[in-house]
C-alpha cells in the first residue's frame, strides 16, 4: 500500500475512533459523578450482544438505520443537509401501508409496487425542498424541517377513520396489509426472525458505493459538492445536481421503514418506529459517508438501543445509551475537524519538505554543471 493511501486510511479511521473514545470517557465521567460504576454498564451491554435473540434485534434495527443513514449521506456528498429523512420515511411507509391494505396483487408484483410507492413518496417529499432550493434559494435545512412537521399532519389526516384510518382500540392504524405484500424473513429458531429486507440494505450499500465511485454521475455529484463553480466550469449543472441529489436522497429515505413494515408490523400505526431519520444523521457522520463505515455505525447504534434496556434490571438507567449516542455525535464533529486540521498540517509539511528537497537537488545540479564547465 502506498504511503499516501496509508495516510488517507489513517485519517479516515482516526475520526471515528477518537469520537468513540471521547464519548466513552465522557459517559464514564457522568457515571462516576452519579456514584455509579463506569465499567459495569458496558460489561452488561457487551454481554447482551452475545445472546442470539439480541443479535437478531440488533441486525433488524441496524437495517433501518443503515438505509436512513445512506439517504443522509447522499445529501452530505452534495453538501446538502437533508434533515427531512424522518418525515420522508414515515410518510412513505404510511403510503406503502395504505396501498398494501387496499391493493391485492400476486407477491411478485405486490412487493415491487409497495417499494415503488415508498420510493416515489420519499422522493416527492424531498423534491419539494429541492425545488425550493434551486428556484428560490430556500435553505434545505429550513425546508426539510418544515416538511417534517407537515408530514406529521398529513399522517394524522390519513389516519382519520373516514379517510384511510382503521381504529384498533386506542391505536390508529392503516389496516392490515394483504399477505402478498409481506416479505418473509430468515428464521433463526428461538432467536427470532431476521427481516427479509435486510438484503435490501446490503444491495443499497453496494449500489451507493458503485454509483458514487464508479460512474460519471457519482463523480459529478461529488464534484458539485466539493465546488459548484468548478463543477459548472466542467459542464455540470449545479442546480440540476442539487435537485437530483435531493430526489435520490428522498427516494432511499422512503425505503427506510420497509424492512419492519413488510417484515413485521404489516400496518402503519402509532407504534411504528419514529426518529430513525434523525439517528441516521449521527450514523452517517460517524461512518464518514462510507457504506462500510455506516454499516459499523448502524450496528453500534442498534447495539446501544437493544442492549441498554437490560441496564434497568441492574440499577442503571438505560438513558446512558442515549447520552452516549449524543456524545458520539458531538465528539465526531469535533474530532473530524481536529483530524482535518492535523491532516492539512501534515500535507503542508510534506509539500514543504518536497520543495526543499527539490531546491537542494537543483542547487547540486547547477554546481555539477559549473564544475564540468571548468
Amino acid at each position: 500500500m502506498k504511503k499516501f493511501d496509508k495516510e488517507r486510511l489513517l485519517l479516515g479511521v482516526a475520526g471515528p475512533v477518537i469520537a468513540l473514545v471521547v464519548a466513552v470517557a465522557l459517559t464514564s465521567i457522568v457515571l462516576l459523578a452519579s456514584g455509579k460504576s463506569p465499567i459495569e454498564p458496558y460489561t452488561i451491554m457487551f454481554q447482551q450482544a452475545t445472546y442470539s435473540d439480541i443479535q437478531v434485534l440488533i441486525i433488524n434495527q441496524a437495517s433501518l438505520y443503515y438505509i436512513a443513514a445512506l439517504a443522509v449521506a447522499i445529501g452530505f456528498r452534495m453538501n446538502l443537509f437533508n434533515i427531512g429523512v424522518d418525515g420522508q420515511y414515515q410518510l412513505a411507509a404510511m403510503m406503502a401501508a395504505i396501498v398494501g391494505a387496499h391493493v391485492a396483487l400476486p407477491a411478485v408484483l405486490q412487493v415491487p409496487l409497495l417499494m415503488v410507492t415508498a420510493i416515489c413518496t420519499g422522493a416527492f417529499w424531498a423534491g419539494i425542498a429541492g425545488v425550493l432550493k434551486v428556484t428560490r434559494g430556500v435553505s434545505e435545512v429550513v425546508a426539510t424541517i418544515m416538511l417534517n412537521a407537515i408530514a406529521t399532519s398529513v399522517i394524522a389526516y390519513l389516519w382519520l377513520p373516514d379517510v384511510f384510518g382503521v381504529k384498533l382500540g386506542n391505536n390508529n392504524t392503516t389496516g392490515e396489509m394483504h399477505k402478498s405484500g409481506w416479505v418473509p424473513g430468515f428464521n433463526m429458531g428461538d432467536a427470532g426472525e431476521i427481516y427479509g429486507l435486510v438484503i435490501l440494505a446490503v444491495v443499497l450499500g453496494i449500489g451507493y458505493w458503485i454509483v458514487l465511485n464508479r460512474t460519471r454521475f457519482g463523480f459529478d455529484l461529488r464534484a458539485s459538492g466539493a465546488s459548484e463553480s468548478a463543477a459548472a466550469a466542467s459542464g455540470v449543472d449545479p442546480k440540476r445536481m442539487v435537485l437530483t441529489a435531493m430526489l435520490l436522497s428522498g427516494g432511499i429515505a422512503g425505503l427506510a421503514g420497509l424492512p419492519i413494515l413488510l417484515g413485521d408490523t404489516h400496518t402503519y400505526s402509532l407504534n411504528f418506529p419514529t426518529g430513525i431519520g434523525f439517528l441516521g444523521i449521527g450514523i452517517a457522520l460517524l461512518g464518514r459517508n462510507s457504506p462500510v463505515g455506516i454499516a459499523f455505525a448502524a450496528l453500534l447504534w442498534a447495539w446501544l438501543d437493544k442492549a441498554s434496556p437490560e441496564l434497568d434490571f441492574h440499577g442503571y438507567d438505560k438513558e446512558i445509551a442515549v447520552i452516549m449516542q449524543g456524545l458520539i455525535v458531538i465528539a465526531v464533529v469535533v474530532s473530524y475537524e481536529a483530524v482535518r486540521e492535523w491532516g492539512l498540517r501534515r500535507q503542508q509539511r510534506r509539500v514543504g519538505a518536497e520543495l526543499a528537497a527539490g531546491n537542494v537537488l537543483g542547487a547540486t545540479d547547477n554546481t555539477q554543471k559549473e564544475v564540468a564547465g571548468q
